[in-house]
């Protein structure tokens, strides 16, 4: 199975950059989003939606996303700033913050856009290298007064930011349903469900009856099967959206579980032969 990557990028306080580059499907830390121009669609295991220019995101941590690098055109840009642990425990000594209870679950929480928050996009511009970081004397500083204007206006993301706790262990069936469409390895998978490796194979084994490795690749070609012969899908559609690293493996793993190839099906289908 393919091995996912995650996103994390060295760093804090990127440039502006082509949002086709995050093709990660693992959110290691708190991610500050801001898309710059274009538009960028995104999927988070539940819902589809789409990113607009001028939008403010922060994407949860240890959260499974996909960013859909087909609605990314060449003038899609976005710039982004990553809260690992340390710096917030190193924040909340500095600033202690209060809890409010009331923050949303989702992947993608929403940030009020105001103008103190355009105000500091605008205010790296001074800042910024040849390559289009923030230089690193000023970094740190910047990306302390980015966190204290998101909890300024809203408070209640501090119920995100600071809690350092890891995922609990949750049902399997329920999860793995709504999440095998990741193409992330098999202990990101057992993480996120609050489990070993070998307990998650385990608990898998007990709950599907058979191999994660084996269940994910059946699961995402039977998905791909009734896309093209109920919905009439394109390959070349699908194939990353079910989590297959290319077009040609999935063409490859299709034919060998079907014994024909998705395009030779799809043609059939459309022109009812």
């Amino acid at each position: 199975m393919d091995q996912g990557s995650e996103i994390n990028p060295a760093g804090h306080l990127a440039p502006p950059a082509p949002a086709r580059s995050l093709s990660e499907q693992f959110v290691a830390d708190h991610l500050f989003l801001y898309l710059a121009a274009g538009e960028l669609r995104v999927y988070d295991g539940h819902q589809r939606f789409t990113l607009q220019a001028g939008d403010y995101y922060l994407v949860r941590k240890n959260r499974l996303v996909r960013y859909d690098p087909g609605s990314a055109g060449a003038g899609c840009e976005m710039t982004y700033c990553c809260f690992d642990e340390p710096f917030l425990r190193a924040f909340e000594e500095k600033h202690p913050v209060g809890t409010k209870k009331s923050c949303p679950s989702d992947a993608f929480v929403a940030l009020a856009a105001t103008e103190t928050i355009a105000g500091f996009i605008r205010s790296l511009g001074p800042y910024r290298t040849p390559a289009g970081s923030v230089t690193e004397a000023f970094r740190a500083v910047k990306h302390e007064e980015l966190l204290l204007i998101l909890l300024q206006h809203q408070p209640e993301l501090a119920d995100i930011l600071f809690d350092y706790g890891l995922p609990g262990k949750i049902g399997l069936e329920k999860f793995m349903n709504t999440h095998f469409k990741f193409n992330v390895s098999l202990p990101r998978f057992a993480f996120l469900t609050g489990r070993s490796l070998s307990a998650f194979k385990r608990d898998f084994q007990a709950v599907f009856h058979q191999t994660p490795s084996r269940w994910l690749v059946q699961k995402r070609l039977q998905e791909a099967y009734f896309l093209l012969d109920e919905q009439h899908e394109k390959p070349s559609d699908i194939y990353f959206d079910l989590g297959f690293k290319d077009l040609s493996h999935f063409s490859f793993a299709f034919k060998n579980r079907f014994g024909v190839a998705p395009s030779v099906l799809l043609k059939q289908k459309t022109s009812g032969c």
